[in-house]
């Protein structure tokens, strides 16, 4: 029978065992975002939705094993990491430097922040992009644009050798996806009938209840980001209580202001916000500060949700709004509120470091493009290779149908019906939006 070995030295079993939970309820989070993007796309379109967010969680736990996490968290330069652990060459049971949880369970933990980070981007081209070209795009984007911000931020890179902050995402999870949303938005175009017909959430009940499960998923994935049952993830997991119920106060009032009622899809995109918003900043500032970043992280995404649809620019799910600009706000949060009796690090310009500021403002800057040049380029490329959206018989019938065979419901949108006169396909009548 083989031994199973001896608790490596330096490991500590409480500290791991918090840190499974994490992992997992991190992990719960992508197909909790396939809830919440399903529920508002139309029916026809459901069953795609969350399948891209599976998909996420295939080809991003695969690539990450591969090369992904070597790229972010091997030594390298600068820049990007190198090869030492791809493959997972020498991720063992033994802790990493510092550390008190194993190498394994460090990995897995930052791979479900990769998972989540591909499965966000898709919410910008959801109910035309074919699926198999999405595949190969998580594939490369979470190696050549989630690796290598996760290596800035927090895997030794230059923006952390710097001195920039970032608790739990912030850069590569939060920009990264936001600003990605928009370059993968202007290559795949806007859909056949944006801008012509309301293109309303079909299920408001998924997206409240996606929602729920994100935030729920989001104490681990804020509080796992201390590594540890000590007071920084404590601290994180405080501020993603009170952070998002402050932001869902200003939402309201925000709604109630331009004269509308308060609706459920607006609730549900304000716990994204604060969530977002708390992200990079959980560890490094007070509840107190952590509530007012709560109100102030409403104003620019609610704004940017209510201006796109005047656009051409058919961001679908407003991943830019909900995560790259809450995520911005956040890390610029970081230069003026960080307190050193919360983090140890560092102390912002509200206490009289001018200079965390201007780290903060630099990794503000770098990120979104980075994130949106390489997206940009790496769509351009595949749609020299194969068709990146399905064309507009396809987008009509619905992506359920199109591209898996199957559907969420037994009728409505997307439905094939066969006429009995001629046995021809038909499109079914549009559903009533209401």
């Amino acid at each position: 029978m083989t031994e199973i070995p001896a608790l490596a030295a330096g490991v500590d079993t409480g500290d791991t065992a918090w840190m499974l939970v994490a992992t997992a309820l991190v992990l719960m989070m992508t197909p909790a975002l396939g809830l919440f993007y399903a529920g508002l796309v139309r029916g026809k379109n459901t069953l795609n939705t969350f399948m891209m967010c599976i998909a996420a969680l295939a080809v991003a736990t695969v690539m990450w094993a591969l090369v992904g996490y070597s790229f972010a968290f091997d030594e390298g330069n600068g820049i990007i990491g190198g090869f030492d652990h791809v493959f997972l060459k020498g991720v063992t049971f033994a802790p990493r430097e510092e550390s008190t949880i194993p190498h394994l369970l460090f990995m897995a933990f930052q791979a479900t922040f990769c998972i989540v980070t591909v499965a966000l981007v898709s919410g910008a081209v959801v109910e035309r992009m074919r699926f198999g070209p999405f595949m190969i795009f998580a594939a490369l984007w979470s190696v050549l644009v989630y690796a290598v911000l996760a290596h800035w931020s927090f895997g030794g890179g230059w923006l952390q050798e710097k001195g920039t902050l970032d608790f739990a995402g912030g850069i590569p999870v939060e920009m990264g996806s936001g600003f990605s949303a928009l370059a993968a938005a202007l290559v795949v175009g806007a859909r056949k009938d944006y801008g012509r017909q309301a293109l309303l959430p079909h299920n408001a009940v998924y997206v409240l209840l996606g929602a729920g499960l994100l935030w729920f998923g989001w104490f681990g994935f804020n509080g796992g980001s201390g590594f540890s049952t000590g007071n920084p993830s404590v601290l994180a997991f405080t501020n993603t209580l009170l952070t998002p119920a402050c932001t869902l106060v200003v939402w309201f009032a925000l709604d109630l202001l331009r004269g509308r009622r308060v609706t459920a899809v607006g609730a549900a995109t304000a716990i994204i916000v604060g969530c977002v918003g708390i992200t990079p900043a959980g560890g490094f500032i007070s509840p107190g500060w952590a509530m007012v970043l709560g109100a102030v992280a409403a104003v620019p995404s609610y704004a940017i949700i209510v201006l796109r649809p005047r656009t051409r620019v058919d961001e679908t799910l407003d991943v830019l709004a909900a995560h790259g600009v809450a995520g911005l706000t956040g890390i610029l949060f970081i230069g003026f509120f960080a307190q050193m009796k919360w983090n140890d690090v560092s102390d912002g310009l509200f206490y009289g470091d001018a200079g965390q500021l201007g780290l903060q403002a630099l990794a503000a800057l770098a990120t979104p493009v980075y994130a949106f040049v390489v997206t940009f380029v790496l769509l351009k490329v595949i749609g020299l290779l194969t068709p990146l959206r399905a064309d507009e018989h396809d987008e009509a019938v619905g992506m359920d149908v199109t591209q898996h065979g199957e559907e969420a419901y037994a009728t409505g949108e997307g439905a094939i019906l066969i006429t009995p006169e001629s046995g021809a396909e038909a499109e079914p009548p549009v559903a009533d939006p209401v």
